[in-house]
Formats: C-alpha cells, structure tokens, sequence
C-alpha cells in the first residue's frame, strides 16, 4: 500500500466524504434515466471543478495544483466507489498529454481551463471497439482526418487530443471539420463516435508520447477500477452477513468464506500494483510501460471477479434492475475494454519482455 503524505491522506477522504454524501449510487441512477447529453451530471461536475480535482495534475503555473497521479488515482478510486460519472480521468491525462507536448499558447489556451472544469477534454485515440495503438488518422497541412469509434467524454469535450499515425494532436471541440454523435453503451456513460475531416491541429508529440498518454490512460481506468471493486467486495461482504438462509448468517457457510477470502487476496493484489503504477508516473520512472500493464490486467481480471461475484452472491436480487449489483458489473465491462483488455496488455508485457 502506498505511503500517502497529510496532503493526500486529506485529499483522499475529503473525496470518500464527498462521494458518499453528494454522489450515492442512487445519482448515477438518476443520471442514467435521466441521460443528459453530456453523460454525466453538470451540477456535480461544477462541484468537482470548484474542489480544483481536474487540476491535480496540471502545473501550478496554469492553475493546477500539480499533486501528481497518485493524488488523482485516490480521487478517481473514490469516485469509482460509487460510480460517479465524471470526466475527470479523461480530462486528467488529456491535460498532461498538453503540459508535455503542446506549445506555450496552447498551455496559456486549455490548461486553466481544463484546471477549473470549465472545459472536458477528452482522449480520441482508438478508431475500433477495442484498444490496438494502431492508428490511420492523418494530417495534411495541418488538417487532421480520420475517424474515432469510441471516445469517453466525446460529447461535452471541449478540446480533443488524437491519435494519428505519426503522433499525438490537439483539436479544438469547435473547430470545423468536427462531428459527434453519440453511442450509448451498457455503462450509461459518453462515448461519442467523433469524425474529424480536416480539422485544424497542432501537434503535441511523435508517437512515444501517444505510448505514454495510453499507459496514463490506462492507469487511471485501473484505480476507478480498484474503487469499484473494492466497494463491490464490501457491498457483498455486508449482504452475506446480514442475509439469513437455513437459520443462520450466509457468511456462516465455509465455502462463501473462501470465495470472499479469495477476493479479498486478489483485492490487495489490484491495490498494491495500482499503486505501484501511480507512483511510477511520479517518479518518472523508466519502466511506467510494465508498471501500467501490470496495473490494467491485473484490474481488469479482478473487477470481473469481483463484481460478478457481487451478482452471484446476492442471489436473484443481484439479477434485477433495482439492485446496485448489475451496475458494477456493466461498468466493469466497459472499463475492463477501454486502453488494453487484460489479455492485451498481458501479451504487451510479455513482448516488452522478450516472449
């Protein structure tokens, strides 16, 4: 378990304080049958922006707080306790992917802005349903073209950073040559389908730094992951101690106790390579491209565990609608998918490796 300083430690449960009371799961319900356009709801957004959580990590100079990956990755592990819909973690890397790659002007132009919430961005980077790092988005002249499928936050997204064959570009939400529409998946989230055709970009950096913006990408996915799989293991844990069947406490049973003990194990696992993932974003550490495989695979097999277990363990109430249950497990789907299945970046740490 990382050794968190009295800053984080604050942040940290000022967010847990925050999303219990202002953000229950019951909101993201609402939110769901509600479907704002956006995704997500703007109040809490508005919220979320006034607390500085989408400048985290954007340098002081442009209105950030620049507490680092790990400061965000307990953010983005609270919120994914109660599935809160946000933009944060998209808005998060895209802000760094423009800290590190993109002009002064353009720094001057977004960051703050990303900083105080005021504007999403979002990552369009793959072009198919699932994560390749293949791309055929091009530029000409300064146009890019091409088409993204599935892009988180694609329809409130103010500034969109691509991926094009040759490296990473900044386009503006606005400009001309930019259409959306939105897809509607299992998780009630955004994930726009967005056509650039000639739009108007400048470049960030070559391809390496497309690499990065994924492995970020990547880790921040897998700490909401560990969020909603540990809230998945506590939700269960509570029911099976409290349902009765045959006279006594479900928890009772031996053979319910090891499958909750062997969530439990896998749980400390997904924490501990997590965090270890988070860190190494912040030391700037050489290896950040094993760490972050580790970290999605290894998230990505556990949430699966977890909230399907969740379902099972709860018996017919964890089938139906009205229960939590199902909404864990759809949100996992998706999360398990977006930058890297589990067996993708399985093999990609097997290659980086020599196999």
């Amino acid at each position: 378990m990382a050794v968190l300083n009295d800053e984080q430690a604050m942040l940290r449960d000022m967010a847990r304080e925050w999303v219990d009371n202002e953000a229950p799961v019951s909101a993201y319900r609402r939110m769901r049958d509600t479907a704002p356009a956006a995704g997500f709801d703007a109040a809490s957004w508005g919220e979320i922006g006034q607390m500085g959580w989408p400048g985290i990590v954007v340098p002081e100079q442009y209105g950030g707080s620049a507490f680092g990956y790990l400061s965000l990755g307990l953010v983005l592990e609270q919120m994914g306790r109660n599935l809160v819909a946000a933009p944060l973690a998209a808005s998060a890397v895209a802000a760094t992917a423009i800290a590190e790659g993109g002009s002064d002007a353009v720094k001057q132009a977004w960051l703050p802005r990303i900083a105080s919430g005021e504007v999403v961005a979002a990552l369009a980077i793959d072009e198919g349903p699932r994560h390749d790092r293949r791309f055929e988005a091009s530029i000409s002249g300064g146009a890019l073209s091409g088409h993204k499928a599935f892009v988180a936050e694609g329809d409130s997204a103010g500034v969109f950073v691509v991926a094009a064959a040759d490296g990473l570009y900044l386009v503006d939400g606005a400009a001309d040559g930019v259409a959306r529409s939105p897809r509607r998946l299992i998780d009630a989230r955004s994930h726009a389908d967005v056509r650039f055709d000639g739009a108007a970009a400048e470049k960030l950096g070559d391809t390496a730094l497309t690499d990065r913006v994924c492995d970020l990408a990547a880790t921040a996915a897998a700490a909401e992951m560990l969020g909603l799989a540990s809230q998945a293991f506590e939700t269960t844990n509570a029911y099976l101690k409290q349902r009765v069947q045959f006279g006594q406490p479900l928890a009772t049973f031996q053979a319910l106790q090891h499958r909750m003990a062997k969530m439990f194990t896998e749980l400390e696992l997904m924490r501990s390579v997590v965090e270890a993932a988070l860190e190494a974003i912040d030391a700037g550490r050489s290896d950040l491209d094993q760490a972050a495989c580790l970290a999605k695979a290894v998230a990505g097999e556990t949430v699966h565990l977890v909230s399907r277990e969740m379902i099972q363990l709860h018996g017919g109430i964890g089938m139906t609608d009205e229960h939590d249950a199902g909404f864990y497990m759809k949100r996992a789907q998706v999360l398990e998918t977006m930058w890297g299945s589990a067996a993708w970046q399985r093999e990609r740490f097997a290659r980086m490796n020599g196999y």
